[in-house]
């Protein structure tokens, strides 16, 4: 049987066993690491302790020096928009959970506000304790481990997996999160069997299992026969993918099976990863205090009521109007189009939980003054962002409209919008709600 047909095969096989492995053992599989926790029984303090003993100590001005020799450690880098971020630092913790090497996480980096505004701690978004706690899995940030304040400058071997899966480019994905770490990073190839259509230029994803295989001993050295190495852009070095490190150019478009898998309910990496990736207590309670301001609520009234949320991306997608030749108000769904799919909601609702849902809360990245008003007059509420970059900072506008469209006990998002798409497993996720997607494109595109 040819070698390429075994490997196939192979990754086909191993991604089955180790998904049902996976589901049997969830709470229960040992780690390499020592450092294991116990969902169940663990605090979240003793997991504070256990995450931070992942490390030699305090962090230090040379990552390489904070990084014990008995663990095993997974990085990756991004720079393609929050939501999109969020994504990637998702599947980069499935691989952590894969291939048993505690993941170190980097800062979001302010593609979509501009490189003017500071980048956000991953902790200081989600409940990195909390994460830790429910994956069972150590995880640390890059500035547990390098001093934030650090001159020094590290030297470090990656797999390029974008020249492999975008061979038009042939080069590794930039990320500016890596000047920002004081990291020269040199790059190795990944085999073109990494990828989900090897060969398909149409296709960026590659495998989450055979990007797991190339962090295995055996794998790695098949993979380094002939290399194609691209040199660090500081020193000009040319390292070989580091084994106590393992790290990946880019990890968006990963997958274990299918393109795109976080669309769908099934994608392992949103099971075993995404579903636990809570917002912060204090994201949590600013979230609050936004929607409840934007409902009226008294601080009297103890019980903030059910309430359907909307997110509705408009701004950058414009674009992709003029793409299909549409001008915008031909290609976005209308608020009259998006109310009917409101009413449905509401009877879902009422079918499935006995509940009439009157509050509705809009969401948008929406500019047009004139819009707003017509969101008002169908008696929907909006979250009043006037003063919140000034109030909290320019990260937070986006951030408190996560936690209120994650908080409802439905969602109507935008189709292919992926701020959409991780509300949408949210609700699901932490809800049991209902959730719906606006198609568009054209006129009718959602009508029904």
């Amino acid at each position: 049987m040819p070698k390429m047909v075994r490997r196939y095969l192979y990754f086909f096989g191993a991604e089955f066993l180790l998904f049902v492995f996976s589901s049997i053992m969830y709470n229960t599989r040992p780690y390499a690491s020592q450092l294991v926790l116990h969902p169940q029984t663990t605090s979240l303090a003793a997991v504070e302790n256990d995450r931070l003993s992942a490390v030699v100590g305090p962090p230090t001005a040379k990552f390489r020096d904070n990084l014990k020799p008995d663990q095993k450690y997974i990085t990756s880098w991004l720079d393609a928009g929050w939501s999109n971020d969020v994504i990637t630092y998702m599947n980069l913790i499935y691989l952590g959970v894969v291939t048993q090497r505690i993941p170190i996480i980097g800062y979001f980096i302010p593609s979509h506000l501009g490189y003017h505004v500071a980048p956000i701690d991953f902790s200081k978004v989600f409940d990195l304790p909390r994460l830790s706690k429910l994956v069972n899995l150590p995880m640390l940030e890059w500035h547990e481990v390098k001093d934030r304040n650090s001159t020094e400058v590290d030297e470090l071997g990656c797999w390029d997996i974008w020249g492999t899966s975008k061979p038009e480019t042939g080069l590794p994905r930039k990320s500016r999160l890596l000047p920002l770490l004081n990291l020269d990073v040199s790059y190795t190839k990944t085999p073109d069997w990494v990828t989900t259509i090897p060969n398909f230029k149409h296709d960026r994803h590659s495998s989450l299992f055979a990007l797991a295989s190339l962090a295995e001993p055996e794998t790695r050295l098949e993979s380094l026969v002939n290399p194609v190495v691209h040199e660090s852009p500081r020193n000009h070095v040319r390292l070989p993918p580091d084994e106590h490190l393992v790290c990946y150019d880019y990890l968006y478009y990963a997958s274990a099976h299918f393109p795109f898998e976080h669309e769908y309910d099934y994608a392992p990496a949103w099971k075993f990863v995404g579903q636990h990736m809570h917002w912060t207590p204090e994201l949590e309670q600013l979230g609050s205090q936004y929607l409840r301001r934007a409902l009226n609520l008294e601080p009297s009234e103890e019980l903030t009521p059910p309430y359907i949320s909307i997110h509705v991306r408009h701004g950058d997608f414009d674009f992709l109007c003029r793409d299909f030749h549409r001008p915008i108000d031909e290609c976005f769904s209308s608020l009259d189009v998006i109310e009917r799919r409101v009413e449905e909601v509401q009877q879902e609702l009422w079918r499935r939980n006995g509940m009439r849902v009157k509050h509705v809360v809009m969401t948008s990245d929406e500019v047009n003054s004139t819009w707003w008003e017509d969101v008002k007059k169908k008696g929907w509420y909006v979250i009043d962002h006037s003063r919140t970059a000034e109030l909290y900072g320019p990260w937070y506008p986006i951030l408190i409209d996560a936690v209120v469209q994650s908080n409802g006990i439905a969602f109507l998002g935008t189709d292919k919008s992926t701020m959409s798409i991780m509300a949408r497993r949210r609700v699901q996720s932490w809800h049991g709600g209902v959730v719906r997607s606006i198609k568009w494109g054209k006129r009718d595109a959602d009508d029904h």
